[in-house]
């Protein structure tokens, strides 16, 4: 009862976060950045595209939700109902707020000063979209596609989603012929995307963990379970007490160390766990070498790229 009375709370704690963050976007959104008729990145922005060649205020957060249901619907049997669940929580109260809060401001609140009105608004949604991520929240859209393309794939989730948001806001130019509107909607980009990096500590790096726990096992199938991450087991032994022990080894994106963190304080709060920040990981879950061979050092080397299989090296001879 007592663990399930921390998980209710944390959860529930989560649940506060993610509506609070949602809000601060709506916020930063409807009273910057949208009164300055600026198109971000995002459903968010495809919405928008939407507003203004309607007219309708509220078609922002209707676009919004049919895109993100659209999404769910295609990634059901992808990545599983839990994230669908999730992920529906979080699309529904942020197209609400996006639907509601626009109309309740005539202009922006800082007037005749409009990229310091996007400026400012670009880092209140960094922070909101920070604060979501933190607390294992989704708001949909590119979360959805990003995680399809993880499950299915090996391409580069940022470099993708970094093409539709160019996509997108380009396309800002062909509704008000504006070339400054759409130089501020990469402004926006560049900061939402430094805020959220700010805020949980990470710019799609990795963060290595070793774990030493008398429950082990417990937590590695948690980890395999929960976390959706593999975890290599090593033998060790404790130099003071000269005992045996089984030491963990993960590797994670830095945005999911929180729910490492929880899976082992929720099965032993005493284990020993050092982080430590990686740079450049590859193969499977992660990202994919993509560097073109040598063909003298592969001549040097006695070994000839296999085309059917990118990354496998075929022995040509005997090496000495």
């Amino acid at each position: 009862m007592q663990l399930s009375g921390k998980k209710l709370w944390m959860s529930s704690r989560d649940y506060v976060m993610i509506v609070i963050g949602i809000l601060i976007y709506g916020f930063g959104f409807s009273a910057f950045i949208l009164p300055e008729k600026v198109v971000i990145g995002g459903v968010t922005g495809v919405g928008t595209i939407v507003y203004f060649l309607t007219g309708n205020p509220y078609s922002i957060g209707i676009t919004q939700y049919a895109i993100n249901l659209a999404l769910l619907a295609m990634a059901w049997k992808i990545v599983g109902r839990s994230f669908v669940v999730k992920t529906i929580f979080g699309a529904t109260v942020i197209s609400l707020v996006v639907t509601v809060l626009p109309p309740l401001f005539d202009g922006p609140l800082v007037p005749g000063q409009p990229f310091m009105n996007v400026c400012i608004g670009a880092i209140l949604t960094g922070i909101a979209l920070g604060i979501v991520f933190i607390h294992n929240g989704s708001t949909g859209g590119t979360d959805i596609v990003a995680a399809m393309v993880a499950k299915r794939t090996n391409v580069s989730i940022g470099r993708m989603m970094l093409y539709v948001d160019f996509g997108i806001i380009s396309s800002s130019y062909l509704i008000h012929h504006d070339i400054s509107r759409v130089v501020y909607g990469f402004v926006v980009l560049i900061i939402v995307s430094y805020m959220v990096d700010l805020m949980i500590n990470t710019n799609r790096q990795a963060v290595q963990f070793i774990i030493i726990s008398k429950h082990w096992e417990r937590i590695a199938e948690a980890v395999n379970n929960h976390a959706r991450r593999g975890v290599t087991v090593i033998d060790g032994m404790g130099w003071y007490t000269k005992s045996p022990m089984k030491v963990l080894l993960v590797v994670c994106r830095k945005i999911e160390s929180v729910t490492i963190f929880r899976i082992v304080k929720s099965i032993d709060s005493h284990a020993f766990i050092t982080q430590a920040n990686v740079n450049g990981v590859y193969g499977q879950g992660f990202d994919q070498i993509k560097l073109k061979g040598d063909e003298k050092l592969n001549h040097e080397l006695g070994i000839d790229e296999v085309k059917s299989e990118p990354g496998t090296l075929k022995p040509d001879k005997q090496m000495a």
